[in-house]
C-alpha cells in the first residue's frame, strides 16, 4: 500500500452504547486512504494482511479506490453465473460473501476495514449503515434509492447501483461496497449480478448526476463516516424508510436489517 494519500475526515463522535459509555471508549475517526486505480488481487491480499496483523489498538481504515476490469466470485458463487464467453475480463475467486460482480474504472470501491467489537455494532448493523450511506448520498442529488430484503445492495427502481460484500474475521471486517458512477456497464450483461439473472444495473451518470468520481468519492466517504461513526442507534432518514415496512416491534425483521444471502459471510462460514 505504498504511494497512498490521506485526506481529513470529520472527528468521530462517541457511540451511545451503554457498555462503551461505561468503559469510557471514544471511537477515533478512521484513516482514509485514497489508493487510485489498483489491482484487485493485490488489494485483496493487502486487506487480508492488514486484518490478520491488526491489534485492538489498530485504527480503522476506509480504502477509496477503483479497479481495472475484473469479475470477482464470492464464496457462494457458482460457475454458471460467470460469463459464458471469453470477453477478456479476468475472474478472481475471492473470500467475500455473495456471488459474482464486476469492478471496473468509473466505479467507486470503498473497502471497510473495521473493528466491529470496538465500534459496538454487529454485522447486520454495519450492512444497514453501508447501504444507508449510498441512499443518503443519492438523496443529495434528488435520487430516490432503497435497499431490498430479497437482494442485497442499493437500487434505483429495479436497477442496482451499488453492491456490497463483506468478510468478517475475529470481529473485524474487510471488503466493502462498490458504487457505479461513470463506467462501461456492458460487462454486467455477461453475468448474473449477485446471482440474479437479468438484473438491470445503473450508474450515477445515467441518473443525471454530473459530479466527477473524485467528488462523489469524497461525499461517499463522508456519508459512511456519518452512518458508521454516528451517535447511538437512532435511525437516520434512510434507515427509518427501510424500517417502515418491518412488523411493529420486530428488530430482527429482514426488511429492517436489509439482509440477504448475498451480502456477507461471517467468520467460519463458506
Amino acid at each position: 500500500m505504498n504511494n497512498d494519500t490521506q485526506f481529513p475526515v470529520p472527528r468521530a463522535r462517541k457511540e451511545r452504547n451503554a457498555s462503551h459509555w461505561a468503559l469510557g471508549i471514544e471511537h477515533s475517526a478512521p484513516t482514509v486512504r485514497k489508493l487510485g486505480l489498483v489491482d484487485y488481487q493485490r488489494t485483496w491480499q493487502d486487506m487480508q494482511r492488514f486484518t490478520a496483523a491488526r491489534s485492538p489498538d489498530t485504527a480503522d481504515e476506509l480504502w477509496l479506490l477503483q479497479h481495472p476490469p475484473v469479475y470477482t466470485l464470492g464464496l457462494a458463487g457458482r460457475a454458471e453465473r460467470l460469463p459464458q464467453r471469453d470477453n477478456g475480463i479476468p475472474v478472481v475467486n475471492t473470500d467475500r460473501g455473495g456471488q459474482v460482480t464486476y469492478h471496473g474504472p468509473g466505479q467507486i470501491v470503498i473497502y471497510t476495514l473495521l473493528d466491529l467489537n470496538r465500534l459496538g455494532i454487529r454485522v447486520r448493523a454495519l450492512v444497514r449503515r453501508l447501504e444507508c450511506a449510498v441512499v443518503d448520498l443519492l438523496a443529495e442529488y434528488g435520487v430516490d434509492a432503497a435497499g431490498r430484503d430479497d437482494a442485497p445492495g442499493v437500487y434505483v427502481g429495479d436497477a442496482k447501483i451499488a453492491a456490497l460484500g463483506l468478510r468478517i474475521r475475529r470481529g473485524c471486517s474487510y471488503h466493502g461496497l462498490a458504487f457505479n458512477v461513470d463506467m462501461d456497464l456492458a460487462p454486467f450483461s455477461d453475468i448474473d449480478p449477485c446471482g440474479y439473472a437479468g438484473m438491470p444495473v445503473t450508474q450515477a451518470r445515467d441518473l443525471g448526476i454530473h459530479d466527477d468520481i473524485e467528488t462523489l468519492g469524497r461525499k461517499l466517504v463522508a456519508a459512511l463516516q456519518s452512518n458508521i461513526w454516528r451517535i447511538g442507534d437512532e435511525p437516520r432518514p434512510a434507515e427509518a424508510a427501510y424500517a417502515s415496512s418491518a412488523p411493529p416491534g420486530d428488530p430482527s425483521s429482514p426488511t429492517l436489517l436489509l439482509r440477504s444471502k448475498c451480502s456477507l459471510v461471517p467468520e467460519g462460514e463458506g
